[in-house]
């Protein structure tokens, strides 16, 4: 549903873009992350129609996004990464307006405001003042404007930057709604548990290009699970550093009483560790075997990618 192949986009000295390719199936949410810089919004800028690439090509369900603008524009929805609603006017005159911009008759307009009301969540407060809203209802609000004519692809960019928690679980329970319904949702955005939480696939940008794509899981997978162990005397940290060590075929990692060692292809059990560091005599206070975050498979890709971006 979302093709970009190549995108290339220079402001002034700034490469923004560079060389970007990113494949989006229909139906499903991607997540793109990436640090401030990386090109995120450029990218989403240009697959909206809103910015032309310097070269590369860009297609949505098929159109080409430079030539067929005004085709694709009827195509998608987009909620940036601040909220674009007028607060001088009600809630459900925001819709209607927003319906009429896209020439819905009247009655249509009413309809649909009505209708994305009630199922956002949005009715009770739909004749109140959006100046009166809170920031998680004003961000709603954005985001069922984008959905005014039922779009087939929705981006949103950060869209839920500076909500408190309560207020970012109703844009994702909306979010989800959306892809249950079958819309294409790429989301752009810094909270890495909103993208593990929301996101069918991951794309990770750093750099002007996509250095990583992938389900969550996958990500995860490609660094391994780590295992930790506390110990109960610091002090036979090197004896249980060489057990771990060897079990893991890697080396392991202290910090005071505890140690980490990454763990790859399922090689290790929790039993085998508990018993080779007891015929080592070490005693352990806590060993666990945990999957990596998402937040450390971010850090691990971007930390590798400046010096090949130089190139």
């Amino acid at each position: 549903m979302i093709v970009a192949e190549g995108l290339h986009k220079r402001f002034g000295d700034t490469r923004a873009l560079r060389g970007l390719d990113l494949r989006v199936p229909a139906g499903t949410v991607c997540g793109v992350l990436g640090p401030n810089g990386a090109g995120k919004t450029t990218a989403v800028r240009i697959l909206a129609t809103l910015s032309d690439p310097d070269s590369g090509h860009a297609r949505i369900a098929g159109h080409d996004v430079v030539r067929e603008a005004d085709r694709v524009r009827g195509l998608i929805g987009l909620a940036g990464q601040y909220a674009a609603v007028d607060e001088k006017l009600t809630g459900r005159d925001n819709l209607r307006m927003f319906g009429r911009l896209h020439h819905l008759s009247r009655a249509a307009a009413r309809r649909r405001a009505d209708e994305l009301l009630e199922r956002f969540g949005l009715a009770a407060a739909a004749d109140r003042l959006v100046s009166g809203y809170s920031g998680g209802m004003r961000r709603r609000l954005d985001l069922i404007a984008s959905l005014i004519v039922r779009p087939r692809v929705l981006f949103l960019d950060e869209p839920t930057t500076g909500l408190d928690p309560r207020s970012r679980g109703e844009i994702w329970d909306a979010v989800r709604a959306l892809a249950g319904d079958g819309t294409t949702v790429l989301l752009t955005t810094q909270y890495l548990e909103e993208a593990d939480r929301l996101a069918d696939d991951i794309a990770v940008v750093d750099h002007g290009r996509v250095i990583a794509t992938g389900a969550p899981d996958a990500l995860k997978a490609t660094i391994g699970d780590r295992l930790d162990v506390v110990l109960e005397d610091p002090a036979l940290g090197d004896r249980a550093a060489a057990v771990l060590s060897a079990l893991a075929g890697a080396a392991a990692e202290a910090e005071e009483d505890r140690l980490s060692v990454a763990v790859r292809g399922g090689r290790v059990r929790l039993a085998d560790v508990v018993r080779e560091l007891d015929r080592a005599g070490v005693a352990a206070a806590d060993v666990a075997l945990r999957r990596p975050t998402l937040d450390e498979v971010f850090l691990r890709l971007t930390d590798e990618t400046p010096k090949e971006a130089a190139r």
